[in-house]
């Protein structure tokens, strides 16, 4: 094999849009780290418990409860009683914090377009479907 890997190749373009949104995120105002955004990014729509959020995230359950508590006190998310469980607690995403992720889907969509115009609109939907492909095998927390 010549040149990068398949798992470089694919880090490197995820990379740069990372860098791209949390650019934007901050330039918008909002206050959020690298490590704070990749716990946040997982946060399900209807609420996340801790453990699953540290699971998701691949980070021990302390590092995600300091992150979440970083989180909620910059106001980009709330810890809430989980309703099938009393005792257990779920963290949702706030208004602020739906704000933020509203910045982070436009310049997505920036650099995916960036991306569809530089690979042509059939070989950005092959690439699509093929990474969805590989989902099926690497990403056990897909939930569409």
């Amino acid at each position: 094999m010549t040149g990068p890997s398949l798992g470089v190749l694919l880090f490197l373009p995820y990379r740069h849009l990372e860098e791209r949104v949390l650019d934007a995120v901050r330039a918008a105002g909002y206050s959020v780290t690298t490590a704070q955004a990749r716990v946040f990014q997982r946060v399900d729509p209807q609420g996340s418990r801790l453990t699953r959020l540290a699971a998701a995230a691949q980070v021990t359950k302390q590092t995600a409860g300091y992150l979440v508590d970083q989180l909620e006190r910059g106001g980009y998310l709330e810890r809430i009683p989980d309703p099938s469980d009393a005792r257990a607690r779920l963290i949702r995403i706030t208004a602020l914090g739906l704000e933020a992720a509203a910045v982070a889907r436009q310049e997505e969509a920036r650099v995916e377009a960036e991306w569809v115009s530089l690979l042509g609109h059939r070989r950005a939907e092959e690439l699509r479907q093929t990474l969805l492909a590989l989902r099926s095998i690497t990403d056990p927390y897909a939930t569409d």
